[in-house]
């Protein structure tokens, strides 16, 4: 602020002439010392003025710095750079010519025929891979659950080859080979073990990022070999569960494109949201629209690897509906599928129609005249509406010429306590012209929020199906050779539109005993309707006449009356409360145990009783 005085204020001033400043010397002093104080705060003020624009300056320059160097590492982010971890390997000097095994995991209750088609065991398979290893294996799985107790490794002796698989991944240290997992359990005893010996362990959210689990099953070793399929880290896997899967050796184009699923896993680790954009380093090399052209077991091929959900969709990558669409699409003579739950429906409560694969069998059934197997696992979560489903598609090709869907079920052994064993987990598809194995259930919600991987593999082969020396085909022919083994086994049984399979001991426990009357089994024109158990069928016979059946449960005392002439189910209690339904027909009159049965749309796999 400026100070100005003037001579004739100062002169008036009592207080200045009464302290002997009334002189014109000692004025013209004081005037100067106050024009020299308004110029000294004159500048002052000036300097602090410009202080704050340079600062305000130096704060715009920072800011613009700030931004710049974002910029540039969002344009370097967007630059496929190849680092030591890719050994060099980029999509020119990749190998493309590969060599393919099938691997699987039969339990030893479950045997086939001596001329029947076998590949090599799981555990040899992953061995293999191990030997193979120099710098690094890469490994994401479901599960890690290698120790078998002593009580469960004593009447099941296969169980002991989880604790080898783990020995021996703990012996990786030892040999200099890097051991990184990607996992979505936090609290296995397995990890644990194997960080004390500098495993590399990375943690997936599933619950934060997409409210689901992580249910991809695969291999990658130096970039190199990879396996995939349906095993996870399970000793179960390897003793009560019959697995399939795959081993590619020295395919480092298609191993490449697989580390970078594992890379998108790798990442996300502690983070509770989803980029909303990716790296380019994870952006797929091929895709269902760009595959990637192979020579596999000496055999021109195509492949290409796929994922879920689509928000772990980098750009360029298929995803798995479309995959599976694009494999059923191309299908010309038929399409085999061994699927563990096949459900198309979405939500938990099970709630909405979900049509995508529903649609396309449709499509390849009535439109293009493709025959279809389906072979579907009848085991502890399998839903009672599945059989519904399949029963709808079988229904399509009533009075339709060329039309042919077959579906079986896998009933695997029932132990003494109700669990099941050695269930059928296989994953994949097989057509005349290509492969799909993959990692989820063929179920709405598992392709929402769960968190999978396919891998397909195109080779169309001779229109001749029989193909009898399996060691000179291709690998479609082989999976397709694996297929129709277990399709014509004594462990598969045909679904019938009158026939209820009872999958676990939940629905048998809650299926209500049926009591005759006496009027009826006296009645020889009119048999009574009997109830025969056999190979896990609850079968009901009526007589084209009217049939009168009661059933009786013994805890609730509901009396339930069927009268097949009417169309009409009578219920009545001791009360006397009475309720009356309309049945449309006769197969749904006698579905007592897919009205009773609990359901499970999704698959809850850590609290398996096997």
């Amino acid at each position: 602020m400026e100070v100005r005085v003037s001579r004739a204020q100062i002169a008036l001033a009592p207080g200045v002439q009464g302290l002997g400043f009334g002189t014109p010397v000692a004025v013209s002093s004081i005037i100067s010392a106050v024009q020299q104080q308004d110029y000294s705060a004159s500048v002052w003020l000036r300097r602090r003025d410009k202080l704050e624009h340079s600062q305000q300056k130096c704060i715009v320059i920072f800011a613009l710095v700030c931004c710049f160097a974002v910029l540039v590492a969002l344009i370097f982010s967007a630059v496929d750079l190849w680092g030591e971890d890719e050994d060099g390997i980029t999509e020119e000097n990749c190998e493309s010519s590969c060599r393919a095994v099938l691997v699987e995991n039969i339990p030893e209750d479950v045997a086939f025929a001596d001329n029947t088609s076998s590949h090599l065991p799981l555990s040899e398979g992953l061995y293999s891979l191990l030997d193979q290893a120099i710098r690094v294996v890469e490994i994401v799985s479901p599960l890690w659950l290698l120790n078998s107790s002593d009580y469960e490794s004593s009447f099941q002796p296969a169980a002991r080859q989880g604790r080898a698989l783990l020995s021996r991944l703990q012996g990786l240290k030892s040999r200099g080979v890097q051991l990184r997992i990607s996992s979505g359990i936090a609290d296995s005893t397995e990890l644990i073990t194997l960080g004390r010996y500098h495993a590399e362990v990375h943690y997936l959210n599933m619950t934060a990022l997409t409210k689901g689990h992580l249910h991809s099953s695969f291999w990658v070793v130096d970039n190199k070999h990879f396996y995939f399929g349906s095993a996870s880290m399970d000793w179960r896997s390897l003793a009560t569960k019959k697995e399939l899967g795959i081993v590619v050796y020295n395919c480092s184009c298609l191993a490449l494109d697989l580390h970078k699923v594992f890379s998108l896993y790798w990442g996300l680790q502690y983070k509770d949201f989803i980029p909303t954009f990716w790296s380019k380093r994870l952006f797929a090399l091929f895709n269902r629209d760009r595959p990637l052209d192979l020579t596999l077991n000496n055999s021109k091929a195509q492949a290409y690897v796929s994922t879920s959900p689509d928000v772990f969709i980098p750009k360029d990558r298929s995803s798995d509906l479309e995959a599976i669409g694009r494999v059923i699409m191309d299908a010309q003579h038929f399409i085999y599928i061994s699927i563990t739950d096949y459900l198309p429906l979405f939500g938990r409560n099970s709630n909405r129609y979900w049509s995508r694969i529903d649609g396309f069998i449709r499509e390849a059934l009535i439109l293009r005249k493709v025959r279809v197997r389906l072979l579907i696992s009848c085991w502890e979560n399998t839903n009672p509406l599945t059989f519904n489903f399949i029963w709808s598609l079988r229904s399509l090709c009533m009075d339709q010429v060329n039309c042919s869907l077959e579906a079986k079920y896998f009933r695997p052994r029932v132990l003494r306590n109700g669990n099941v064993q050695g269930i059928n987990h296989n994953r994949y598809m097989v057509t005349d012209r290509a492969l799909y194995i993959g990692n989820l259930d063929w179920v709405g919600n598992e392709f929402t929020y769960n968190a999978g991987a396919g891998l397909v593999i195109s080779q169309p082969g001779d229109d001749d199906d029989d193909v009898d020396d399996e060691r000179n085909s291709t690998v479609v022919d082989q999976l397709r050779i694996a297929f129709e083994r277990d399709w014509f086994s004594r462990h598969t049984h045909s679904l019938q539109a009158d026939k209820i399979p009872v999958c676990n001991k939940r629905q048998i426990n809650r299926l209500a005993p049926i009591k005759t009357s006496r009027h009826d089994s006296i009645n020889d024109e009119r048999p009574a309707p009997i109830r025969k158990k056999e190979e896990g069928f609850i079968t009901r016979h009526y007589d084209d006449k009217v049939a009168k059946i009661t059933h009786q449960d013994a805890t609730s005392g509901l009396v339930i009356e069927n009268y097949q002439e009417r169309g009409q189910v009578k219920t009545s209690r001791h009360d006397n409360k009475k309720l009356l339904m309309n049945v449309n027909d006769r197969d749904s009159e006698g579905d007592a145990a897919s009205q009773t049965a609990e359901s499970s749309g999704s698959r809850e796999i850590c609290n398996l009783p096997l």
